[in-house]
């Protein structure tokens, strides 16, 4: 699609706007190239040209459309000539299915005009192209380009890792992204490994993701790396500057794990098609276990039934526990906090270092490293350090936002690569925060934020799958960084845990099923209101802090600003 069609614009008069849990809304539908506006109109309960709606169309997961109330009238001859065919009295509904899992209906008088609009929105949601999506465009006047995307160098993370081993140095082998497309240009590396033998590693695993250092636990010396799968391939290829680097990580000795996220079956498959995994005759010292954990299509579809399930509003109690167990997303999150419990047991348990991979190394493994690190490291539980792990485990590390995200729950379209393996990350970290409510700085807000922009977003930070491509798409020289809006005075505070009390400790999560809970926050957000419980956080917070007011949400206006919206939307098209 060319710019010159995105740039267009449409309005419609006398559009009913409608959502569960809020009254309809009559008003004036514009579209834009990335939004749906709508203002009210005379009439209604709201004050005339009151914003009600601002939407990404980005946002829009399945457009669904149907047309009522129509007959068809022949008008009479003029001068001799042909009698048209029209409708009249005609009118069509438009059922939007969101990303963020909210369903809107709007009521469109006409039904040309209905599937003229159906049509655009279903067009300007599909547009695949990055340098063309809203964050491009966005503009808002409190924030600077620049801001927000150097908060969390990984050289500042190296440094505090050197001053308390020398065993671990900082790479830039990486550089021009010619030894691993997917890794950024500066990595932790073993000291004693040089470049040229990491580059050799490299061309021994999946899309040259050798082994690096996610996480160093100072309590005794061990450390928590990742990769990808080796390429043993069906002859048992060997790699010697790969079994170095791995024997450079342990002591004479010690005892490494290898936690494979895939089934020992799935391993031994992709042995056949040039994978595979470490064996044992060649790496003597470490251990292999398999935890599989779902990624792709079941992850996915999985998702897509219980949000399915949570819109049913209409099922009996034994039906919503049997469609609730069938779709099998508690199993995933009790999977997750499981293998990442494992990870986290034997650096600090078993005082030994471990290695997480499954194929690619992309997903499940960058789901269990950092969720390993919440369960382990203090810091990494406060605001600031959350998102610096956000930034440096999933961001840099090459998770392929956008095509995981390029769908949600909702979708009709053939799935491709798309899978939820950043909300179900999102939903244990949930977990944590409520069999753990003291020891997170951050609250809930955050969390359904940040699940927000990943799918849909005013900012850069999500945009792409790899640092590569933001490079090329030159991403941080212009959008703006997700991290300087959140970390604006008057913004941090909405996401503070009222609660919060630091906690040194190991934080041990129960994965027993009745531990595991449905995250009602998120998959019943637009479906029930959350009033009182909104009215109760705001109590509590007024209790820990007196002089500190409330931050309150107008529940009128949830569909106008979510928590990720700017207050008036600013685009610049030069």
């Amino acid at each position: 699609m060319e710019f010159s069609e995105l740039i267009k614009t449409a309005t419609v008069e006398n559009v009913l706007l409608s959502c569960a849990g809020l009254p309809a809304v009559k008003g004036t539908l514009c579209i834009t190239s990335h939004h749906l506006l709508l203002s009210s109109c005379p009439g209604g309960d709201a004050q005339p040209g009151t914003l009600e709606l601002w939407l990404l169309i980005r946002n829009v997961d399945a457009v669904e459309k149907s047309v009522q109330n129509f007959s068809w009238y022949q008008p009479p001859r003029t001068n001799g000539s042909p009698r048209d065919t029209r409708l009249a009295g005609s009118s069509g509904t438009i059922t939007l299915r969101c990303k963020d899992l909210k369903v809107l209906q709007l009521e469109i008088p006409g039904m040309e005009e209905c599937l003229n609009i159906a049509s655009s929105i279903e067009a300007l949601s599909s547009v695949d192209s990055v340098m063309m999506m809203y964050p491009f465009f966005y503009r808002p006047e409190n924030l600077k380009l620049e801001e927000g995307w150097h908060l969390f160098p990984l050289q500042q993370y190296f440094q505090q890792i050197s001053s308390q081993t020398s065993q671990w140095r900082l790479s830039d082998v990486n550089q021009d992204f010619t030894t691993c497309p997917t890794y950024p240009p500066a990595v932790i590396v073993p000291a004693a490994v040089d470049d040229d033998t990491l580059r050799k590693v490299a061309r021994y695993r999946q899309g040259g993701r050798f082994p690096v250092l996610s996480y160093y636990h100072p309590k005794n010396g061990t450390a928590l790396l990742r990769s990808s799968q080796p390429l043993t391939g069906p002859n048992r290829k060997r790699c010697q500057e790969d079994e170095l680097l791995l024997g450079t990580v342990l002591r004479q000795g010690e005892r490494g794990f290898v936690i494979d996220t895939r089934s020992a079956q799935a391993a031994k498959q992709a042995r056949m098609t040039g994978g595979g995994t470490e064996p044992k005759s060649s790496y003597p010292q470490w251990r292999r276990l398999h935890r599989p954990l779902e990624r792709g299509r079941p992850l996915q579809e999985s998702f897509t039934k219980l949000v399915e399930a949570c819109n049913d509003t209409s099922i009996s109690m034994d039906r919503w526990l049997s469609r609730l167990e069938s779709c099998r997303w508690l199993s995933h999150v009790k999977a997750a906090l499981s293998t990442a419990c494992l990870a986290a047991q034997c650096l600090d348990r078993e005082e030994a270092s471990a290695l997480v991979h499954g194929a690619e190394g992309t997903d499940t493994t960058l789901l269990v490293t950092a969720l390993a690190q919440l369960i382990l490291e203090p810091s990494c539980r406060t605001l600031t350090g959350f998102q610096g792990l956000l930034e440096r485990e999933w961001i840099q590390a090459g998770h392929p936002f956008h095509l995981r995200c390029a769908r949600s729950a909702c979708s009709h379209a053939r799935l491709k690569q798309e899978a939820p393996l950043f909300l179900l990350f999102l939903d244990c970290v949930w977990q944590l925060s409520r069999q753990f409510p003291f020891s997170l700085e951050f609250s809930e807000r955050l969390l359904l934020t940040l699940f927000d922009n990943a799918y849909a977003s005013a900012y850069g930070t999500f945009l792409c799958n790899n640092e590569k491509e933001r490079c090329l798409c030159k991403v941080k020289e212009n959008t703006h960084s997700l991290w300087a809006w959140l970390n604006q005075p008057g913004e941090k505070k909405k996401y503070l845990n009222p609660l919060y009390s630091p906690n040194t400790l190991v934080i041990w999560p129960s994965v027993e099923p009745q531990s595991i809970q449905l995250w009602q926050g998120l998959f019943f957000r637009w479906i029930r209101s959350s009033q009182y419980l909104d009215e109760a956080w705001a109590e509590i917070q007024q209790l820990v802090d007196p002089n500190e007011s409330p931050v309150k949400e107008s529940r009128g206006n949830r569909l106008s600003r979510t928590p990720s919206s700017p207050a008036a939307p600013m685009e610049n098209k030069n």
